[in-house]
């Protein structure tokens, strides 16, 4: 009888990021972006319902049975830290669990500017959104971001998070992280309390409604250096999404806001390596210069991408310049850099300029 130890143990040997259980399929496990099945009878509801709860404790089976949907984080000896999100579908039990590792990589293996990120880490207040699709690495850039403060200096980090995923040791910063439904019943509670625990740096798992969003906005404002993710595609969009969130008579406010503690916007996706094995992560970096933040008060998002073309100098890229520069270094192809972009000429004029 396949266990779950057994499958996630044959997802760390393929090189997997995730395993999805469902009823009446195999497992199958997510490689280079593609879902691959394993060599395995289909799963009856009764066997997802035994993987899946066989990870959980007591309390969080009974939380999957009363709410129908549950996410958690657990660490398997010999095979690694896991992320899961246990849910119903069909009436019967299914699962998708993603590896994280414990190894965090350094900005330069993430493909991210040292200099920049430096300068990011290195801020005392400020807001710090790192933005992608689901899978797109947000977690493994900002546990990038908070390894390196922890190394580097001296105050208290507090981490919310809905799970947590990467766990930090304390090292020169004392290191504290709080998950949603074991530490804190939702992240407006634990955000509305984060200032009395003298907080230096702030990670808030996820912006994912007004009152989270206004939270976020606060803290950056009150002198805290905070971090952020947000569902989104690209920085235009990431502005429009916040300011969006808001009622009409709120907005003029929060672009007032948003102009004076912004600091950096990272937008990233994943891309399959030209060799065919591995992914590489290309990347959107906008900085807060004077120009933009006079931008975003005026609420004239659609002009930042003009900035972001000639912001090199400052540490700005735009995707397509991100793309162009990894298929120049042949880290990946043209045709799948073309598919992810909504022009494509700009990309094929970024490549004929460096031709």
């Amino acid at each position: 009888m396949i266990t779950m130890e057994d499958l996630l143990a044959l997802m760390v040997r393929k090189g997997g990021s995730d395993l999805h259980l469902s009823t009446n399929t195999p497992p199958r496990i997510r490689v280079d972006g593609a879902l691959v099945s394993v060599n395995s009878p289909p799963l009856t509801p009764q066997d997802t319902r035994r993987l899946a709860t066989s990870v959980l404790t007591s309390d969080q089976i009974a939380r999957l049975d009363r709410d129908h949907e549950l996410d958690c984080s657990f660490e398997l000896e010999g095979s690694g830290r896991f992320r899961a999100n246990v849910f119903y579908q069909r009436g019967a039990v299914a699962a998708v669990l993603r590896l994280v590792p414990f190894e965090i990589l350094s900005f330069d293996t993430l493909g991210l500017p040292e200099d920049v990120c430096d300068r990011i880490c290195n801020l005392r207040a400020g807001l710090v959104l790192v933005c992608g699709a689901t899978g797109s690495g947000k977690s493994t850039t900002l546990a990038s971001m908070i390894d390196r403060i922890n190394a580097a200096r001296q105050g208290h980090i507090i981490t919310i998070e809905d799970p947590i995923e990467f766990a930090h040791k304390s090292q020169q910063c004392l290191v504290t992280q709080r998950e949603i439904g074991d530490d804190s019943h939702t992240f407006a509670n634990a955000l509305r309390s984060v200032l009395r625990q003298d907080p230096d740096v702030v990670l808030v798992g996820e912006l994912r409604d007004q009152e989270t969003i206004e939270a976020a906005l606060t803290l950056a404002e009150t002198g805290h250096l905070t971090f952020g993710t947000l569902h989104t595609s690209d920085a235009v969009q990431t502005m429009n999404r916040i300011v969006d969130v808001f009622p009409a008579h709120q907005q003029s406010q929060i672009l007032t806001q948003l102009s004076f503690s912004l600091e950096a916007v990272f937008c990233q996706q994943l891309l399959p390596n030209a060799s065919g094995r591995g992914r590489t992560m290309a990347s959107e970096i906008l900085i807060a210069t004077p120009g933009i933040r006079a931008l975003i008060r005026e609420g004239k998002a659609h002009q930042i991408y003009s900035h972001l073309q000639t912001g090199a100098k400052v540490g700005m890229r735009t995707m397509a310049g991100s793309l162009a520069q990894l298929i120049r270094s042949g880290a990946v192809r043209l045709d799948d850099a073309e598919r992810t972009l909504s022009n494509p000429g700009e990309l094929q004029s970024l490549i004929r300029g460096a031709a």
